[in-house]
């Protein structure tokens, strides 16, 4: 099941229909936003900050202001519609979109399995970049062809995220994931003037464990003691290989997945 609708309102429906219409800018333009969360026991993870996110690349994108109390009951009758399919673990997609001309803002949510990520992973870093300076900076779109595209080469390369350098030569983010380093034993991530996501597990662990923001060159990559990655479906994610890098998990990021994990079971909505 799926929920359906627009900012006043929808409803569930079958997921065999096909309700997108095709003059709908989200579909022809990509003018649109989403928000991807966990789902654990048929509660969403920080859902408000997912929202207040959402709000953000929706006023970035010059989409009317998302009616909140709409997209929380859609995202509970979505949850409960799909639990016995999720089990455990799941992954609440919310979609809002240009619509067509003249017409309200569509809104979808989709509820589906989350298989979990194994203990640690591997990148690579890419020729392309990230524009620190685009107007769409910071919002989360569904103009998503450039992610596929690196995400696609990355694969090709055995890995399974890819790593993207800003128009100033600094480091920025994967595709789908922010980036950490250790350095001298130091956590530290980009800025979000480097043009990343302001990622909602990013914005945790700084504000759980007061970890640094900083301009980082690309070169940092090849000193830094430790790299993970962090994102909603991720949480705290080792890489172990980046490019032909090999890497240990280091004690600093297992002691903040560890850390991290447990203070996301103590509250569903931090």
């Amino acid at each position: 099941m799926i929920w359906f609708g627009n900012r006043d309102g929808g409803s569930l429906i079958g997921s065999e229909l096909n309700p997108i219409n095709p003059a709908d800018r989200g579909f022809t333009v990509g003018q649109g936003v989403f928000e991807t969360l966990t789902v654990r026991t048929g509660q969403a993870f920080a859902l408000e900050r997912h929202l207040d996110r959402l709000v953000r690349s929706a006023y970035i994108l010059q989409l009317p202001e998302p009616n909140l109390a709409v997209v929380r009951d859609a995202a509970h009758s979505v949850i409960s519609a799909n639990l016995n399919a999720i089990g455990d673990l799941g992954r609440l997609r919310i979609t809002y979109t240009a619509g067509m001309p003249e017409h309200l803002p569509t809104l979808i949510l989709t509820c589906v399995a989350q298989t979990p990520w194994p203990d640690s992973t591997t990148a690579i870093t890419v020729p392309w970049i990230r524009n620190e300076r685009s107007a769409i900076a910071g919002a989360k779109t569904t103009s998503y062809a450039e992610n596929i595209l690196a995400m696609a080469v990355a694969r090709e390369a055995g890995a399974t995220e890819a790593i993207f350098a800003n128009g100033l030569g600094n480091l920025c983010e994967g595709s789908a994931s922010n980036i950490f380093v250790v350095l001298d034993g130091e956590v530290l991530t980009p800025t979000l003037a480097s043009g990343c996501l302001p990622g909602v597990t990013r914005e945790l662990m700084i504000e759980w464990f007061k970890i640094k923001e900083a301009e980082l060159r690309m070169s940092v990559l090849e000193v830094a003691e430790e790299i993970f990655l962090t994102s909603s479906t991720r949480g705290i994610h080792p890489v172990v290989r980046l490019d032909q890098r090999f890497l240990e998990v280091g004690s600093v990021t297992s002691d903040l997945r560890q850390q991290f994990q447990t203070l996301a079971a103590r509250e569903i909505n931090p």
